[in-house]
C-alpha cells in the first residue's frame, strides 16, 4: 500500500486502480490518481525464494532484562508503541549497514562488541558480502519529539533475486518498510520488484537516500527517478549515510512518527504467524514468530494449526540480536518461542501457532507456496554418506521452504537427490551450505528448468530430469517456461543489452527512458537466462545493468534431449535439453571439454553428442602408446609387424570390452560448463 501520509504521484510503473484498490480495501477510499507517464509495468517477483541460517543460541538470564533497553518483559495493552518495519533495497544499496547504524544509535550493542553485517552470521553471507537470511532484532527508541520509548522490531532482507521469498515472509510480519535507494545508482531492477511486493502486503513506505556523502551521489536526480519510476512522493524522504552516520536519526523519527502501529487484541485467543525457523542440535527446532493476537508464554501448551502438533513452550524471548528470554510474547511483538520440537516435520514456514486450551478459531492466511524454477541433482561422492545427506537436506528444509527434494538415482553417480531451487544463487548457497555444515563432499549435476510434455495419449506431464524423458514418438509437443524480465541499464550499454537478449530468444515488451538510463521489458525462455545471462549482462553493462525477472507461462518450443555417450555407454548425468537452434554448437562445446578432462586409456575413446540415434559432434581421445617394437634390434621386418599387429587386435578388443574411468573432477568442470 502506498504510504497513509504520502501523496501518491503515480509513476509509470503503479496502476491506477490497483492503487485505488488497495486504498479502498484498507478503508481509506478510492480517491483520484493521475494518470500514468508511461504503461503500468508489474514486477512482482515469484514470492518464493530461500532461506537457511545459523544462529548462535546465547541466552541471557532474564533477572539481567531490566538493564536491557530492548526487552519488555510485561504485555501492554497500548500496541502504540510498537513499530515493526522491513528495510528493503536493491543489492549493495547499504541495507545492512542502515541496520548496523539503527542497532548502533539505540544502545543494543556496546561499541566493542560492533562490527560491519552485524546482523549476517553466517559465513557466506560475511564471505560474500550479502545478505542471504533474513534477520530480525528489538529495538528501544526513545523519540526525542514526544519524549515517548518506542519499540522498534527491524527486519534486515536480502536484496538478491533468488532470495524474495525471504523478502515477503519478513513483509508479512511487518506494517511498513524502509525503501533504501542508493543516491548514485538510483532505482534498480530490484527495488522495483521489493518495492511492489511491500505494496502487496500494504506496507508503507518511507524513501531513504543512502550515500549522499558519496562524490558521484546526486539526491535531487534520484528523488525526481523515484516519483516517475516508483511513484511515491519523496517530498519527505531521508537522505543519509549509513556508513558514517550522517541524519540516521532522523529515520528512526521517520519511523515513530510515519508508520502505523500493529493492531491486535491481547486479550483474544494466542495467534501467532511462523515466520522462520532453524534446528540447534541441542535445543531442538527454534521459531520465530509474529504475534497477531493474545499472549504466549512459559508453560503453554501451543498448537500448530497445519500440522495437529501439540508442544510445550520452554522458553519465549527476542532478539537483541543475542536471544534474551522473556517472560511473554504479546500481540504486535515479535520474537523467538521454543518447545521442544524435534521432528522437522511438525514445524511448517507459514503455519499458525495457537493455545490448545483456547485456541483460535482459524489459522492465518500464512504464505503462497513455492515453486522451484532450477533443478539439479545433488549426490555424494561417497555413497555412504547418503542418509546423511537425506538428514542434512531435512533440517536444511525446516529453514528454508523455498527448496524442494526427492530421492534420485544416476547410474554414473549412485544415490541422490532431485533438488528444486528459486535459481542458480540459490542452488550454490544450498550447496555450500550443506558441504561447510554439515561436512558433506557433493557432486551437482546440470541445472534444468521444468519443462511440460504432452503426451500422446492426450496426458501431460512435467519433466525436472533430462535422463527421464522418453522416447520423442511419444510425446506430441513440448513447452518450456518463459519469463518477463526487467532490466535497467545506462544508455551507453543499451544496445549490447538488446542483442544479448534477442540472441537469447528474447522478444522485446517495452522499452523506457527515465533520465539517462533505460528500462527494458522482454520475455525470455528461463532455459536462456538460468546458466550465464546474468554474468553476461554485468559483463557487457560494466556492471552497472541490474535485471528482475518473474514467471509468466509456458510456450510451445522445438526442444531436444542431447545425450553425452562416452566409448558408446551413454552418460545420464551429462544429459540435457535445449532448443534445436543450439543443439549443435552446446554438443560440441561439452565433447570438447570432456576431451580435456578425461585422462586417456590404452585405447582410444570416442566422445558424441547425440539427438536420438543421430550424433550431431564428436571428439575423440588418443589412445597411450605402449612401444612394443622397442626390444626388436634389427631383423626381419615381418617380425615388427607381427607385434604391432597383435597390439592393434588387443586395443580393439579393449574397446570393445574396456571400462572408461571419468574421474569425479571431469563430472563437475565439465557440469560447469554452462557457468563460463
Amino acid at each position: 500500500m502506498v504510504p497513509a501520509g504520502t501523496r501518491a504521484v503515480l509513476g509509470p510503473l503503479v496502476s491506477r486502480a490497483r492503487l485505488r484498490a488497495v486504498r479502498k480495501k484498507e478503508g481509506r477510499g478510492g480517491g483520484t490518481f493521475p494518470d500514468p507517464v508511461l504503461p503500468s509495468l508489474r514486477s512482482r517477483l515469484n514470492p518464493n525464494r530461500f532461506s537457511p541460517m545459523v544462529r548462535v543460541c546465547t541466552f541471557v538470564p532474564s533477572s539481567f532484562l531490566s538493564h536491557c533497553p530492548a526487552a519488555d518483559r510485561s504485555p501492554m495493552s497500548d500496541l502504540s508503541h510498537i513499530r515493526n518495519f522491513a528495510i528493503i533495497a536493491h543489492i549493495d544499496h547499504g541495507k545492512s549497514t542502515l541496520a548496523d547504524r539503527l542497532i548502533q544509535l539505540c544502545g543494543n550493542v556496546e561499541a566493542r562488541d560492533m562490527k560491519e553485517q552485524l546482523l549476517d552470521s553466517m559465513d557466506l553471507e560475511r564471505e560474500r558480502g550479502i545478505t542471504i537470511k533474513a534477520q530480525t532484532v528489538r529495538l528501544s527508541y526513545v523519540s526525542p519529539s514526544t519524549g515517548r520509548t518506542y519499540q522498534l522490531n527491524l527486519m534486515d532482507t536480502p536484496g538478491h533475486v533468488d532470495f524474495a521469498y525471504e523478502v515477503s515472509r519478513s513483509l508479512a510480519a511487518c506494517e511498513g518498510s524502509l525503501l533504501v535507494v542508493d543516491a548514485s545508482q538510483g532505482v534498480e531492477a530490484q527495488t522495483l520488484a521489493n518495492v511492489y511486493q511491500a505494496i502487496d502486503a500494504g506496507h508503507e513506505i518511507i524513501p531513504v537516500l543512502n550515500k549522499i556523502d558519496l562524490p558521484a551521489a546526486e539526491p535531487e536526480r534520484i528523488k525526481q527517478q523515484i516519483e516517475d519510476v516508483i511513484g511515491l512522493d519523496t517530498s519527505e524522504s531521508v537522505g543519509i549515510s549509513a556508513k558514517t552516520g550522517l541524519n540516521v536519526e532522523q529515520v528512526l523519527e521517520a519511523l515513530v512518527q510515519r508508520l502505523p502501529p500493529p493492531k491486535g487484541n491481547i486479550d483474544a485467543p494466542p495467534q501467532a504467524l511462523l515466520v522462520d525457523s532453524w534446528y540447534d542440535s541441542y535445543l531442538g527446532v527454534v521459531t520465530l514468530v509474529r504475534v497477531r493476537e493474545g499472549v504466549f508464554r512459559k508453560g503453554m501448551r501451543v498448537r500448530m494449526m497445519a500440522t495437529g502438533a501439540v508442544h510445550l513452550v520452554d522458553k519465549v524471548g527476542v532478539f537483541t540480536p543475542k536471544l534474551i528470554e522473556t517472560d511473554s510474547l504479546s500481540a504486535g511483538e515479535m520474537g523467538f518461542i521454543m518447545a521442544g520440537i524435534k521432528s522437522v516435520s511438525d514445524c511448517q514456514i507459514g503455519d499458525t501457532l495457537t493455545d490448545e486450551r483456547n485456541p483460535a478459531a482459524s489459522p492465518l492466511p500464512g504464505f503462497k507456496p513455492s515453486v522451484p524454477v532450477v533443478w539439479c541433482g545433488l549426490f555424494p561422492v561417497d555413497t555412504s554418506d547418503f542418509e546423511v545427506l537425506r538428514e542434512s537436506l531435512a533440517k536444511l528444509r525446516l529453514n528454508d521452504s523455498s527448496f524442494e527434494y526427492q530421492a534420485d538415482t544416476s547410474a554414473a553417480l549412485g544415490f541422490g537427490f532431485r533438488c528444486g531451487f528459486l535459481g542458480l544463487l540459490h542452488m550454490e548457497i544450498i550447496q555450500e551450505r550443506l558441504e561447510r555444515e554439515f561436512d558433506l563432499d557433493l557432486i551437482t549435476t546440470a541445472p534444468s528448468v521444468v519443462y511440460r510434455m504432452y503426451m500422446t495419449d492426450g496426458t501431460m506431464e512435467e519433466l525436472h530430469n533430462p535422463a527421464d524423458m522418453p522416447d520423442v514418438v511419444k510425446i506430441d509437443r513440448m513447452e518450456e517456461p518463459w519469463v518477463k524480465a526487467t532490466i535497467m541499464v545506462p544508455d551507453d550499454y543499451l544496445g549490447q543489452v538488446l542483442a544479448l537478449c534477442t540472441e537469447r530468444r528474447g522478444i522485446q515488451m517495452d522499452l523506457t527512458y527515465a533520465g539517462n538510463r533505460a528500462m527494458a521489458v522482454y520475455k525470455l525462455p528461463l532455459n536462456e537466462i538460468v546458466f550465464d545471462f546474468y554474468d553476461r549482462l554485468k559483463s557487457i553493462s560494466r556492471g552497472y545493468a541490474s535485471f528482475d525477472y518473474e514467471m509468466s507461462d509456458y510456450q510451445e518450443s522445438d526442444l531436444v534431449r542431447i545425450s553425452i555417450l562416452v566409448n558408446a555407454e551413454p552418460v545420464d548425468a551429462l544429459s540435457f535439453i535445449a532448443h534445436r537452434s543450439q543443439s549443435e554448437y552446446r554438443g560440441r562445446a561439452i565433447c570438447a571439454r570432456l576431451k580435456d578432462l578425461i585422462p586417456r586409456h590404452m585405447f582410444k575413446v570416442p566422445i558424441q553428442a547425440a539427438i536420438g540415434g543421430r550424433v550431431i559432434a564428436r571428439e575423440t581421445i588418443a589412445a597411450l602408446r605402449k612401444d612394443v617394437t622397442a626390444k626388436c634390434y634389427g631383423g626381419d621386418i615381418s617380425r615388427k609387424k607381427k607385434l604391432l599387429e597383435k597390439q592393434k587386435a588387443g586395443k580393439k578388443r579393449m574397446r570393445q570390452f574396456g571400462k572408461v574411468e571419468i574421474p569425479q573432477s571431469a563430472f563437475i568442470s565439465a557440469l560447469r560448463m554452462n557457468d563460463e
